[in-house]
């Protein structure tokens, strides 16, 4: 017996057709939504989820989608790196566009004010793209190559480990 139907067995009875059929739409459903994004997809068309703000243009550029929140203490720490790390490569091709989850347009906007950079923001008020990314953590990145295609992942952020992994895995992509 799996922990699903242990679980059910524990549902009141009349409720329990209700969890049955829950899981089985869940097994349905699920595989034709997908896992998220993860190495070797491409990354989806970011101007099709509706997002607040300007996106920059990255066509044929290196580029760091970090999804964050307000409420996020690494997001903050990593905002310094990040923008570091922008300052360094721009000039060799490198796109950072931070994605805003808060459900509060002026959380982020404090944040902001107390956190500037100097990367693209964008805000993700309807939860469409942090959806599709299926992202759990805060903060989550995905780094992108020249022709799209997401090579390497990073959930949180560790400070000066988070840095040299990234600065490491940057470079290799700009050659």
């Amino acid at each position: 017996m799996n922990t699903a139907s242990l679980k059910v067995r524990n549902w009141p009875r009349a409720l329990r057709p209700l969890a049955v059929g829950a899981a089985i739409a869940g097994m349905v459903l699920l595989p034709a939504i997908g896992a998220g994004l993860k190495v070797g997809d491409s990354l989806p068309d970011l101007a099709k989820f509706n997002l607040e703000g300007t996106l920059p243009e990255t066509k044929g550029k290196v580029v760091i989608v970090d999804f964050w929140a307000s409420w996020c203490a690494p997001c903050k720490a990593s905002f310094p790196v990040m923008d570091g790390l922008l300052k360094k490569y721009r000039e060799k091709g490198l796109v950072i566009i931070a994605v805003n989850v808060d459900e509060d347009k002026s959380d982020m906007e404090k944040f902001l004010k107390k956190t500037p950079v100097t990367f693209s923001v964008v805000r993700d008020g309807q939860q469409k793209l942090v959806a599709a990314a299926d992202v759990a953590t805060m903060p989550t990145s995905f780094l992108i190559d020249r022709e799209g295609k997401i090579r390497f992942t990073h959930v949180g952020f560790e400070g000066d480990k988070t840095r040299v992994e990234y600065e490491k895995q940057i470079e290799e992509l700009l050659k």
